[in-house]
C-alpha cells in the first residue's frame, strides 16, 4: 500500500500523461486551439463585414416603408354560387384568391385580394380574377380608412384590372423597368394573405423571367391571351393576388398573380405579371375601358432543334411564322411570309412565343415595328404596321351597374317595434327601442356582428328610435362613406356602440 504522498504523487503523473496524450489526440484531429476550436469560438465578424448585410436589411425597411401605403387590402362580394362550384385552373396552380364553399343556403361569397395604387386620384391595378363578378369591393388602406371602389375594367387575356376609389391625395407606388431585372435580383412580395395577415412583406430573388405558364389560356379561350410570368420565390400565399412585386430600388416590377402548389399554399415559387404588360392593359382600360390589342395577325410556335437545323439558324430560337391568323394581315401585308423565323423586334433578340407577344403588347396599334427575320439562312428587317385586334366578350369595361358600385342604400338591418307581441320568443324584458328582425348576409351591419333576434336597437347617432321611421329617417340621411352610430341593446341589458360606413 503507498503512502499518501506517493499516491498523490503517482495521481498527478498519470493525470499530466492523460493531459498530454489528450493533447496529442486533439493536435492530431485539428482541435487545438490554432484550429478548429478557435474556428468554433471566433471572435465577431469586423465591422466591414456586417455593413453590406446591414445595408441591405435597411434598404428592405426603406422599400417597406415607401411602398406599404400605396398597397390596398380589397374585401369583394360575389353572387351566391352552388357548392359544386370549383375553378378551372390546374390542380399545381392555385390563385391567390380564395372563396369559401357555399352553405346549406346560398349565401353571397366573399374574398380577399390585393392591390396596388398607381395614381393619387385612386386608381388601383390588381387582378382581373380577385374582382371578377364582384357585385361589391370594398378597399382597405394600410392606414385603415375603407373606401367604396368601382371597376373601370378588366382584361381577363392578362389577368388584370383596374378599380378606382373616390378622392384625391392617396400615395402611389413608383413603377420600375422588367426588362432592366435581372434573374437573381432581389425583390419583395406585398400583400395581404390568408386573409388575416395585412400588409405582409416577404423577400427572395427573381428566380426566371417569361415564364409561359398556360393558365391564363384555360379560363378565357382566348387566342389573345399573354403570359409572360416572372417568377420569384419570395413568399406568397392566397390574398396576395394583385399585389406588387417590388425591385431593390422600390420600384414595382409585376403583380404577383399565382403560385405552382399542390396544396393552394406556398411551395416555394410564385408568379408575377410584369408591370410593363400591366401598365399598358392599365392605360388603356382607364382611357377607352378596354385593351386596344396590337396584333401582326401571324400564326407562330417555338423553333424546335430540327427547325433550327432546316431553316440553318445559328442557333436553337426564335419563333417561326406556320401561317397568317387573317386575310391580308399585317404581317402579310409587310412581306412576311410561312416558314421566316423572327429573331428580333426592334432591335431586342426574341428567342419564344411569349417574349414576341410581350414586346408587341407593349406597343399600340398603329405602331410601326421592326421584325427581323431569317429566311433561307439570310437575315432580312421587314417594316410591320401594327392593326387593332377584334374586340372579344373577354375585354370588359365597367358595363353594369353592379360592376361599379354596391346598390345597397342601407345598413342591411330589417328593424321593427319592440313590442309585447315581437318580443315573443326572446328574452327581452324592457319594451321599446326597435328589435332587430333579420340581417342581410354580408352586409355593412353583418360585417360589424349585428344578428336578429338578440340585438335591439336604441338610438341612431344618438337619437333615442322607437319607429322604423324614424330609424329609416335618420339613416336614410347620411351619403354613402359617411358613418352611422348606433347603440344597439342585447337581451341581457348591455348596451353596444356599433359605428357602421355606410355603403
Amino acid at each position: 500500500m503507498l503512502d499518501p504522498v506517493r499516491a498523490k504523487a503517482r495521481i498527478i503523473g498519470f493525470t499530466a500523461i492523460a493531459f498530454m496524450g489528450g493533447v496529442v489526440l486533439a493536435s492530431g484531429m485539428e482541435w487545438t486551439a490554432g484550429s478548429h476550436a478557435a474556428a468554433l469560438l471566433q471572435s465577431p465578424p469586423a465591422a466591414r463585414e456586417v455593413r453590406p448585410v446591414a445595408e441591405l436589411s435597411e434598404a428592405f425597411v426603406a422599400i417597406s416603408e415607401s411602398v406599404t401605403p400605396a398597397v390596398v387590402n380589397i374585401q369583394v362580394e360575389r353572387p351566391p354560387r352552388s357548392s359544386a362550384g370549383s375553378s378551372d385552373l390546374p390542380e399545381s396552380f392555385r390563385r391567390f384568391f380564395e372563396m369559401p364553399e357555399g352553405d346549406r343556403e346560398p349565401r353571397p361569397q366573399q374574398g380577399a385580394g390585393s392591390g396596388f395604387l398607381i395614381s393619387a386620384d385612386g386608381y388601383i391595378l390588381t387582378n382581373n380574377h380577385v374582382v371578377e363578378d364582384a357585385t361589391a369591393i370594398k378597399v382597405i388602406l394600410k392606414d385603415r380608412r375603407e373606401f367604396l371602389a368601382r371597376v373601370i375594367g378588366r382584361d381577363p387575356n392578362t389577368d388584370i384590372a383596374v378599380i378606382k376609389l373616390e378622392g384625391t391625395g392617396f400615395p402611389s407606388v413608383r413603377l420600375g423597368d422588367p426588362e432592366q431585372t435581372r434573374v437573381g435580383e432581389w425583390v419583395l412580395a406585398i400583400g395581404n394573405p390568408l386573409g388575416n395577415l395585412d400588409f405582409t412583406v416577404t423577400a427572395g430573388i427573381v428566380s426566371a423571367k417569361g415564364r409561359p405558364l398556360g393558365i391564363i389560356g384555360q379560363t378565357t379561350q382566348s387566342s389573345y391571351t399573354l403570359e409572360s410570368f416572372i417568377q420569384t420565390d419570395a413568399a406568397i400565399n392566397p390574398g396576395n393576388s394583385g399585389g406588387p412585386l417590388v425591385n431593390i430600388r422600390g420600384e414595382v416590377i409585376g403583380v404577383n398573380s399565382a403560385i405552382a402548389s399542390n396544396t393552394g399554399f406556398y411551395e416555394g415559387y410564385g408568379f408575377a405579371v410584369p408591370i410593363d404588360i400591366a401598365r399598358r392593359v392599365g392605360e388603356d382600360l382607364i382611357r377607352y375601358g378596354k385593351v386596344r390589342r396590337p396584333i401582326l395577325g401571324v400564326s407562330i410556335q417555338d423553333v424546335s432543334v430540327e427547325d433550327a437545323e432546316y431553316y440553318r439558324l445559328p442557333s436553337v430560337g426564335g419563333i417561326l411564322v406556320e401561317d397568317f391568323s387573317m386575310e391580308n394581315s399585317p404581317a402579310q401585308r409587310a412581306g412576311l411570309r410561312s416558314g421566316d423565323v423572327i429573331v428580333a423586334v426592334n432591335g431586342n433578340n426574341v428567342t419564344q412565343v411569349n417574349e414576341l407577344q410581350r414586346r408587341i403588347a407593349s406597343l399600340n396599334p398603329g405602331d410601326r415595328v421592326t421584325l427581323e427575320v431569317i429566311r433561307g439562312g439570310d437575315r432580312q428587317r421587314l417594316q410591320v404596321q401594327l392593326a387593332e385586334a377584334p374586340s372579344t366578350a373577354t375585354q370588359i369595361a365597367a358595363e353594369s351597374p353592379a360592376a361599379r358600385a354596391p346598390t345597397q342604400n342601407g345598413l342591411g338591418i330589417e328593424v321593427a317595434p319592440l313590442t309585447a307581441e315581437t318580443a315573443r320568443g326572446t328574452r327581452f324584458q324592457q319594451l321599446g327601442g326597435l328589435l332587430v328582425v333579420d340581417v342581410e348576409p354580408l352586409s355593412p351591419a353583418d360585417r360589424k356582428g349585428i344578428s336578429e333576434g338578440r340585438l335591439k336597437v336604441v338610438s341612431v347617432d344618438g337619437q333615442a328610435v322607437n319607429t322604423v321611421a324614424e330609424y329609416q329617417r335618420l339613416v336614410n340621411a347620411k351619403r354613402s362613406g359617411q358613418i352611422v352610430s348606433l347603440t344597439v341593446q342585447t337581451d341581457t341589458g348591455a348596451n353596444r356602440i356599433v359605428n357602421i360606413r355606410m355603403p
